[in-house]
């Protein structure tokens, strides 16, 4: 499916999204980008910090998008399994994920993702399992 700006900018003007602070910034055949911003209400137990929560919810969204975008039009996917792991605290204003179809098998595809401060600290990194699905119309 080839993905448009107009795709990308529903996505991104989603409340969820929005309340989050989460924006898919590029997609190309296989891989994506997306940013956190977060407000202030998603960074707990500790000010400043997003929680871990969030962070996840950016990789597993990041993922997804690498997927759609190799997918021809009428599919979309779903996460079987996403493993996640926190290597240093996430701390400031901007985080980046970048994710990338590492291998796929029918309607399987195995991706890896990491999330990146501003300073281009390694925060989270994760393997995910997603399945391909039809969507009835």
């Amino acid at each position: 499916m080839e993905i448009t700006s107009t795709d990308m900018e529903q996505f991104n003007e989603n409340p969820l999204y929005q309340t989050l602070g989460i924006r898919i910034l590029e997609v190309g055949k296989g891989s994506a980008r997306g940013l956190l911003e977060p407000a202030e209400n998603v960074c707990w137990p500790f000010p400043g910090q997003p929680h871990g929560g969030i962070l996840y919810t950016l990789m597993d969204t990041t993922m997804a998008w690498a997927i759609l975008s190799g997918l021809e039009s009428g599919y979309n996917c779903a996460t079987i399994h996403l493993d996640i792991q926190y290597t240093s605290p996430a701390k400031g204003k901007r985080f980046y994920c970048v994710s990338k179809t590492v291998f796929r098998t029918g309607r399987i595809h195995f991706m890896q993702g990491e999330v990146r401060d501003a300073e281009e600290r390694l925060v989270a990194m994760a393997q995910g399992t997603f399945r391909v699905i039809k969507i009835d119309r």
